[in-house]
Formats: C-alpha cells, sequence, structure tokens
C-alpha cells in the first residue's frame, strides 16, 4: 500500500474509526519516539546535553521546573 492509499484510507474513516485509529498511532509513534531515545542514549549520543545540562546546573544557570 503506497502513503497515497493509505492516507485515502485513513480520511475515509468514520470519526469513531479514526478516533480510535489516532489513539493507536499516538501509542505507535510514542513508542517509537521512546526507542530512538533509549538508543541515543545507550549509544553516548545524548551524552554531551546531559554533561552541558549538568555544568549549567553547577554554574547557577538553571531554574526550578
Amino acid at each position: 500500500m503506497s502513503l497515497q492509499e493509505l492516507e485515502n484510507t485513513i480520511a475515509k474513516l468514520p470519526p469513531d474509526e479514526f478516533a480510535k485509529f489516532r489513539e493507536w498511532f499516538w501509542e505507535f509513534d510514542s513508542a517509537q519516539f521512546d526507542k530512538r531515545i533509549e538508543t541515543d542514549a545507550n549509544d553516548g549520543r545524548l551524552d554531551s546535553l546531559a554533561d552541558a545540562a549538568l555544568r549549567d546546573r553547577a554554574n547557577g544557570k538553571s531554574t526550578p521546573l
């Protein structure tokens, strides 16, 4: 199925089915994002960001949330 066919199929969903699809896709997309973050963290790709944040915190450049 092409992307265009998928888009057309989704566009034709009745509102209740579209709501179910939207919820499913949100969960699917979130899981994919979480996997990517975990992989990047395990591979050290986020180390420089973490180091910069810790440096800023130590230098008083952060604010409480």
